[in-house]
């Protein structure tokens, strides 16, 4: 934004220290006058000698202003200039901190977003100023990172469907008694799977903006709707579903927590053990959240392995790769989810093999 030029914070600062002193020193001027030289008589009065007073003639106003005024208009001038000069130094001591917090946005504003300020010493405002400025930058920092990690794996996965599709083109522009059903039905497997994969981001985006609406919602509804819906999978693959629960009310919009359900509920069924394993669905009011748990058998996974698997376009070296398989994006959208209703995602590897998978988001207490 342009703006027209003015006087600076510290050339105002000075400036107002320098006239609460000039005003200081007339308030105590005027005090002087008004307590002290008003009651000095306005003619000499002589007194006799030999009476017991000490001294022979009293002091005259008109002579006490004489020697007065000079002298008062002297120590203003001097309270100016101290003013002025203390004023100046104090300022700028004052807003030296806000000057780095300056610096610091404005290399923030050129794309430095590792710079932080660090200012030294006891609490105050300005150090408070600079501390959640040093934490915004940090979390744009990563944010920024993160984003930019995202886009290229993004970039990544959406070019692999397109590859392939041109090669599909080219081999059947080549040879024309290629079988066009088999085509077809690959090119139409390519192009669904490109399609779930931009859903998949723009699912993501509308969660990290947080541009939904909030309603009440129950998670115990949310997971009978998911697990009914996704039992067909579950038969295909011969995994067993359990649901338990009761009522779990919360807040947020029940479109993208229905989305965060069945993907909980799709990964582990399709990262389980096939023909045999089992997936259990369960909700509980906690003391300030509820929680919707979702637990699978499967491989033994480590705890840095489960510590990964939220992150976008992240699998397992040991799951399972299927037609269900998805975009690498399933628990990501949980994660974002999640954070978008400012919830906790816990992933802990279950000593038996298998995943436990926890959301908590805040009770609605009037739900």
């Amino acid at each position: 934004m342009d703006r027209a030029p003015g006087p600076s914070v510290r050339l105002r600062l000075t400036l107002s220290y320098a006239a609460f002193l000039m005003v200081a020193g007339a308030l105590l001027l005027a005090a002087v006058w008004l307590f002290l030289l008003r009651y000095v008589p306005e003619r000499a009065l002589l007194v006799p000698s030999g009476t017991p007073i000490r001294y022979d003639v009293f002091p005259v106003r008109s002579n006490l202003l004489r020697v007065f005024a000079p002298r008062a208009a002297g120590v203003l001038a001097f309270l100016l200039v101290f003013g002025l000069v203390g004023g100046w130094f104090l300022a700028g001591r004052m807003l030296a901190p806000l000057t780095r917090v300056t610096e610091a946005t404005r290399k923030a504003a050129n794309g430095s977003l590792s710079h932080r300020v660090r200012l030294p010493g006891r609490r105050d405002e300005f150090r408070e100023l600079a501390d959640a400025f040093d934490t915004m930058l940090a979390r744009l920092d990563a944010h920024v990172s993160e984003q930019r990690r995202f886009a290229a794996n993004a970039s990544h996965e959406l070019r692999t469907p397109l590859a392939i599709t041109k090669a599909l083109l080219d081999v059947a522009r080549t040879d024309p008694e290629h079988d066009t059903a088999e085509l077809l039905d690959r090119l139409h497997a390519v192009n669904a799977r490109a399609i779930d994969l931009t859903e998949a981001l723009l699912l993501v985006s509308r969660a990290e903006q947080r541009s939904f609406a909030r309603e009440d919602v129950d998670l115990s509804l949310l997971a009978e709707e998911a697990t009914e819906t996704l039992l067909p999978l579950a038969e295909k693959h011969g995994i067993g579903i359990e649901t338990s629960g009761g009522i779990t009310p919360t807040t947020g919009s029940e479109a993208l927590l229905l989305q965060l359900t069945m993907n909980l509920v799709h990964n582990a069924i399709v990262h389980n053990l096939p023909g045999q394993g089992r997936v259990w669905v369960s909700t509980a009011v906690l003391a300030e959240t509820v929680a919707l748990t979702v637990e699978n058998t499967g491989e033994h996974l480590t705890p840095e392995l489960a510590g990964t698997l939220t992150e976008p376009f992240r699998r397992g070296t040991e799951r399972v790769h299927t037609d269900h398989a998805g975009a690498g994006l399933g628990l990501a959208i949980v994660r974002t989810i999640t954070h978008a209703h400012d919830g906790t995602l816990t992933l802990t590897p279950r000593p038996s093999g298998g995943l436990r998978i926890t959301v908590e988001l805040p009770v609605n207490v009037g739900g």
